[in-house]
């Protein structure tokens, strides 16, 4: 792998230069044009590697494929990984440099005083010793998800490079809008024609993903009544005032910040408005299906109190399910997990199968008849000028990425 260091290397600093912020505001697909002008980018490169059927969608998704080199026949496999880049923090004008790490603080940007310390990072401790790309610490680094972009692509190319590894056929795709949740809506399924894929979207080494939380959305709608506040006495209803109510109703102790594992939460995602008119926007997550719908319906008890205190009509909420728990789609076909854990061991990797708290891409494909664990691609502090990713941890990615490849043979003619 150490002759793909270089590339593997060149190929990442190239792809975060790219401004791929998706826009969650936006109607169009992709919502952003700088994912479809990485696409096209990438289109160039793969077409150049030799790959074939490679189609570019309207919508900016990108599809390939590495043919198979035996007659024997194997599952058609996929790896897959997002184009996009969060809105959470700037994108644009990414400037990445690699650091030698061999301990202490690592300053991002001395005029700003932007550092990135293990005395807020611990986990810097776990890379003393790696070469880590970082940026200037005024926007995040993207290795979420192009360093898994960039590990896929350097995988194929391994492969290429290495005829004498039997695999089957194996496809490549990159999505756009995965950081706002759109990233499967027009993901083409039968066209990708796998038995099952991977997202390469994981985070620290090792980082192997079947669970997911089951996710929905609540939308609480505050119809006030402004008057002039020194007549305001009994006739005012500040819509505010009945936001913070709700807020105060939800308990606090099942947020984000007090949660961890597989502990469901309630995360408070806004207050807008003013008097007359508000809305309180929350997230709901819970890995067990059963206590995930007693947290939708919690969300019902609130709006009927609220509009028992304040009156009929006052509060209306809007709850949608976003997407659920991909465990029971792999959990069947446990062997892909298994294969992921063995090809990590073999790149000298150690699995950490571990809930994710979140959703990937690969929830939703794995209930349109893909089921798409999600595997590590190394980066740290993801969403964050503090975002960082080691190079030996990604040529561990790309070896995976290989050794899945190459295990799929001994996985069905053993």
């Amino acid at each position: 792998m150490s002759e793909f260091k270089d590339s593997m290397m060149q190929r990442f600093l190239k792809y975060v230069t790219f401004d791929t912020e998706s826009n969650d505001a936006a109607t169009v697909v992709p919502t952003t044009e700088g994912q479809f002008v990485f696409a096209r980018f990438l289109e160039q490169e793969l077409k150049a590697m030799g790959l074939s059927d490679i189609v570019l969608d309207e919508k900016g998704y990108l599809y390939a494929t590495l043919p198979a080199n035996t007659e024997k026949e194997l599952p058609v496999i996929g790896f897959i990984a997002h184009l996009d880049t969060s809105p959470d923090m700037s994108g644009r004008d990414v400037k990445p440099r690699v650091v030698n790490y061999k301990g202490g603080d690592i300053v991002l940007c001395s005029k700003d005083s932007i550092v990135l310390s293990p005395s807020d990072f611990p986990e810097l401790a776990d890379y003393i010793g790696h070469e880590l790309v970082v940026t200037d610490g005024h926007t995040l680094l993207g290795a979420d998800d192009k360093a898994g972009v960039a590990e896929i692509v350097t995988a194929i190319e391994y492969l290429q490079a290495h005829p004498e590894i039997e695999h089957g056929k194996i496809r490549i795709a990159f999505n756009p809008d995965e950081e706002i949740g759109r990233g499967a809506h027009n993901f083409n399924v039968p066209h990708f024609g796998c038995d099952w894929a991977y997202t390469v979207d994981g985070g620290a080494e090792g980082e192997l993903e079947f669970e997911n939380f089951n996710a929905g959305s609540a939308l609480f709608s505050i119809q006030g009544r402004n008057v002039h506040p020194g007549y305001a006495k009994d006739r005012m209803l500040n819509a505010l005032r009945v936001a913070t109510a709700i807020v105060a109703a939800i308990p606090a102790a099942e947020s984000p910040e007090c949660t961890e594992g597989y502990q469901g939460f309630y995360h408070l995602m806004g207050i807008n408005g003013g008097v007359d008119h508000a809305e309180v926007s929350y997230i709901i997550r819970d890995h067990n299906s059963e206590i995930f719908a007693k947290r939708m319906e919690f969300m019902r008890t609130v709006e009927k109190a609220m509009c028992e205190k304040y009156g009929n009509g006052v509060v209306s909420l809007e709850l949608k399910e976003q997407y659920r728990n991909m465990r029971e789609q792999v959990e069947p076909k446990m062997h892909i997990i298994e294969l992921a854990k063995k090809a990590m061991i073999d790149a000298d990797v150690v699995p950490h199968v571990k809930p994710i708290r979140g959703g990937t891409d690969g929830a939703q494909l794995s209930f349109m008849g893909l089921p798409c664990p999600n595997m590590f691609a190394g980066g740290i502090n993801f969403h964050s000028r503090y975002e960082f990713v080691s190079l030996q941890v990604m040529q561990k990615a790309v070896m995976t990425i290989v050794n899945i490849a190459a295990g799929v043979k001994e996985l069905y003619l053993k």
